[in-house]
């Protein structure tokens, strides 16, 4: 996820745009509503966030995910295993790059698709790895350990993971694209570009040289207790079609308290490369409120972030949004 508390300046296209890479230097907040919000009570697509918890779970027993680790190993065959068994067809693609300390870390984005042939394709994205210093935790002696990422990483995983089951399931019809980056999580503040090394190098070398689709979703840290999801710069600049729909779909599911409709920050995170390298629109569904001190939670980047942060409602107002969401024409 976001991680550092500097600013810079991405180039999308002809355009600068800036981003805000970890925490701090939130737009101002506007009370601007999407545009059409229907008080009309919907019924959600399929969506168990039990699943979504126990896939949590299970990340967070494989150990730490941090590169070259046994948890990291453990954690890719265990996403590959799962997909391929709920009948996706896999790619792992391999990478070169640096950990936190600025070592080579051999990285591996997991790529998993059903319908290879379909068109106005759906990208669906989150991060895989966690990170390797606790460099927020309160307690001085443990900022330099690495987090069990129950909510940063894992979750997002956790909700792709049942998306792409109930899809097996329950097909949309639509042309699923799942997208697991790793090297997310390794940056440090003062270097922009250290952070998302996976999906910067997914979107200069695309599994398929020609990749395209319609519109992308990411999800990073979905599942603590008392989430907050405001519109991401980024995702408000360049998909603002896509947001207004999952924010509005949010609202009549019942689920506004989470989704609010309002600025919040414009993040370095894994959908900047994709908009900038690929053209893809892309929004961020990530728990940023401005109105906190960091922005993030108070378990971001320090040892608390475990199970005990993890709310089986969070997770299903995300999941059900955005499996509804995905069935609709956008």
């Amino acid at each position: 996820m976001p991680k550092s508390p500097l600013l810079y300046l991405l180039s999308v296209g002809l355009s600068a745009v800036l981003i805000s890479c970890g925490g701090t230097k939130s737009q101002a907040q506007s009370t601007d509503s999407t545009d059409s919000e229907s008080a009309e009570r919907r019924t959600a697509a399929p969506f168990s966030a039990d699943s979504a918890y126990q896939y949590i779970q299970q990340q967070v027993a494989f150990g730490v995910r941090t590169p070259g680790s046994e948890g990291h190993r453990a954690t890719a065959a265990w996403i590959e295993q799962k997909l391929r068994q709920w009948g996706y067809e896999v790619t792992l693609q391999r990478f070169e790059g640096k950990d936190h300390f600025g070592k080579q870390a051999a990285g591996t984005n997991i790529i998993a698709t059903r319908t290879p042939e379909g068109t106005d394709r759906i990208l669906l994205m989150a991060h895989w790895d966690t990170r390797q210093v606790a460099d927020h935790d309160p307690v001085v002696q443990r900022q330099g350990e690495p987090i069990q990422g129950a909510d940063d990483g894992a979750s997002g995983v956790a909700v792709l993971l049942e998306l792409a089951r109930q899809e097996s399931l329950n097909p949309s019809g639509k042309a699923l694209d799942f997208v697991f980056f790793d090297l997310e999580d390794g940056g440090q503040s003062e270097d922009e570009d250290s952070w998302c090394l996976g999906s910067q190098y997914w979107a200069q070398h695309p599994h398929q040289s020609d990749y395209k689709a319609k519109w992308g979703i990411l999800l990073d840290m979905v599942g603590s207790q008392g989430a907050r999801f405001y519109w991401e710069g980024l995702s408000r600049e360049y998909a603002r079609p896509l947001l207004s729909a999952l924010w509005q779909t949010a609202a009549q599911l019942g689920w506004g308290d989470y989704f609010v409709q309002a600025n919040g920050g414009q993040m370095t995170d894994d959908h900047g490369p994709v908009i900038r390298y690929r053209g893809i629109p892309c929004v961020d569904i990530i728990n940023f409120d401005p109105n906190r001190a960091t922005g993030f939670g108070a378990h971001w980047h320090t040892s608390a972030d475990n199970m005990n942060v993890i709310h089986i409602e969070t997770l299903r107002a995300v999941g059900e949004t955005v499996a509804t969401t995905i069935r609709e024409d956008i």
